[in-house]
């Protein structure tokens, strides 16, 4: 069983800058974000293997946003700048033990998500 605590979130103005954490109970293979606005699907944003290569999926605009990890592989960062109001949804952070990918079901554990609010 993996736990994950996202924590970061809050209400910040277009332009403006959040950094998400996600603390895990013990490491995995893929840690990824994802985030999901009202009334829309849950779509993959990043995601980093334990070993340290990332993966920047459409939504996350290369460049905007970055992903990494501490040294214990343990908690994972999402560095969000530039933001947009269109960026406003519940982040979550997911743990999977294979690929990194933008499929929901391929991640097997998840935490309970942190509100980002963009306004204008």
């Amino acid at each position: 069983q993996v736990q994950l605590v996202e924590s970061g979130g809050g209400s910040v103005q277009a332009g403006g800058s959040l950094r998400l954490s996600c603390r895990a109970s013990v490491s995995s293979m893929c840690m990824g974000w994802f985030r999901q606005a009202p009334g829309k699907e849950r779509e993959g944003v990043a995601g980093i293997y334990r070993g340290g290569g990332s993966v920047y999926f459409a939504v996350s605009e290369k460049g905007r946003f970055t992903i990494s990890q501490d040294n214990a592989k343990t908690t994972v960062y999402l560095q969000m700048n530039s933001l947009k109001p269109e960026d406003t949804a519940v982040y979550y952070c997911a743990a999977a033990n294979g690929r990194c990918t933008t499929v929901p079901g391929d991640y097997k554990y998840w935490g309970q998500g942190t509100q980002v609010t963009v306004s204008s």
